[in-house]
């Protein structure tokens, strides 16, 4: 078989130079050249390929899942990247709220580096110390007793559907009828395109193509109390997956009476709450856990995104009772929770967990609120900015995609969220505040592309 390199004709070096987009300055942003500033592209031979070769394989090479924007990055360092051309771009997507510690952090690099050359993986059929060490890090600064790992999000939440129906089947053992076996989720919402966890996601685009999911899902609308109270006290819920801050569905943040009465309900009823904080977890709120803003509490907590720092592991967070239902055989997976993934994991979680750190978070994030509010707070298509810490979004009252494109060609990579009106800034938590004022600077230049 052909390698890539003699596929595509070129040979891609691991080195690249690095250039300033735009010569690091902002340019108005009214058409979008997708290709970048013609000025500092480089001699693709300088590289050995391009970054339009490398597209065009990908285009004959692999199913068509992604609609990907028509950028090759090839190194990072911090809260930047470089692409193959060395055009520089300040990452406000963190690999979609993965790259919590930025690019090439040095104690992530000791911690892969180090794992690397002693064992990486063993399955679970063994036991393992940074496993284990991982294991301590989460049940200590967190309200849970026991944990499973998984390899991602999706398959975090498909966890916590099995785990769920296990416990109400344990907890029901003499029960003529089937014990409660159904769900909430709320609209909005996204947990995952496993068939499970997609069963809980709310867009019907996503759920359509692959009918008929797993039955036995209830939307109801985000933080309606009493519809929720309703439903979860006629006793067939098994449990209630929510988002305290909703990230894919358009930033949105729970109230506290919400919460509150999500857990008052299924305390009552035997039901379980899953709170899903795969995105807005880990720091991302400028809290360790999103729901400690709150003060309520999980009786499961999914969590990925940003846990290993760029690899990919989940977990499932479980109190004593919730794995008391949980025997040999019920669950399992050959990667998850691998010597290398979780010893980068203990990296991130020490890091990110530290109080300061923390509370550095909180405040850069209402900086950059207050800097969004100031500066595009006047635009006639912003409607409002919003969020917690550094998951801030920015409601439009058209498409966001045409500001993604010519934020992306002056150097600064954003994302979408919601029904495609929203900006979703969430970068990495290193990130300062002279980065996240070039930031709201580029938003500002750019903006004028929504008309």
């Amino acid at each position: 078989m052909a390698s890539l390199s003699s596929f595509i004709g070129c040979s891609c070096p691991s080195g690249v130079f690095r250039a300033p987009i735009n010569g690091g300055k902002v340019r108005a942003c009214l058409s979008v050249d997708v290709q970048g500033p013609s000025s500092t592209k480089l001699q693709t031979g300088k590289l050995g390929c391009s970054s339009e070769e490398v597209i065009e394989s990908e285009r004959k090479l692999f199913v068509g899942t992604y609609a990907r924007a028509p950028v090759v990055f090839s190194s990072g360092k911090g809260c930047k990247l470089y692409d193959l051309e060395g055009r520089e771009y300040l990452d406000m997507a963190a690999g979609i709220a993965v790259n919590a510690l930025g690019h090439g952090d040095p104690d992530w690099l000791q911690a892969v580096t180090e794992q690397a050359n002693t064992v990486t993986h063993v399955s679970n059929l063994f036991h393992s110390i940074p496993q284990v060490e991982l294991a301590k890090r989460l049940v200590a600064k967190s309200f849970a007793d026991r944990v499973f790992f998984t390899n991602s999000g999706t398959e975090a939440n498909e966890a916590a559907i099995k785990f769920a129906r296990k416990f109400q089947r344990f907890s029901h053992p003499d029960a003529k009828e089937s014990p409660p076996f159904e769900f909430i989720a709320f609209s909005n919402c996204f947990h995952g395109r496993t068939m499970g966890a997609l069963a809980l996601t709310s867009k019907e685009h996503y759920r359509a193509p692959f009918e008929p999911v797993m039955p036995g899902v209830t939307f109801l609308p985000y933080g309606d109390i009493e519809a929720a109270k309703n439903l979860i006290l006629k006793g067939k819920i098994a449990a209630v997956f929510v988002e305290p801050i909703q990230g894919e569905g358009g930033i949105f943040s729970a109230t506290k009476e919400f919460l509150l009465s999500l857990r008052n309900a299924c305390d009552e009823a035997g039901t379980l709450l899953v709170f899903d904080e795969i995105q807005c977890g880990l720091g991302r709120s400028g809290h360790l856990w999103a729901h400690e803003a709150y003060g309520v509490y999980p009786d499961i907590m999914t969590l990925a995104k940003p846990l290993a720092g760029g690899l990919p592991v989940g977990a499932v967070l479980v109190t004593e009772r919730i794995a008391a239902a949980i025997n040999y055989g019920d669950h399992g997976s050959t990667f998850a929770g691998s010597p290398l993934v979780c010893n980068a994991a203990v990296a991130v979680v020490d890091k990110i967990s530290d109080p300061e750190f923390l509370l550095s978070v909180s405040r850069k994030g209402e900086y950059m609120k207050n800097l969004l509010k100031r500066k595009l707070g006047e635009n006639p298509h912003v409607k409002e900015v919003r969020g917690q810490g550094l998951i801030i979004g920015i409601e439009l009252d058209v498409s966001a995609s045409p500001l993604v494109d010519a934020c992306r060609n002056s150097g600064l990579l954003i994302l979408t969220a919601g029904q495609g009106n929203v900006v979703r800034l969430v970068p990495p938590l290193i990130i300062t505040e002279q980065e996240l004022e070039h930031a709201a600077n580029v938003l500002l230049d750019c903006i004028p592309v929504l008309g």
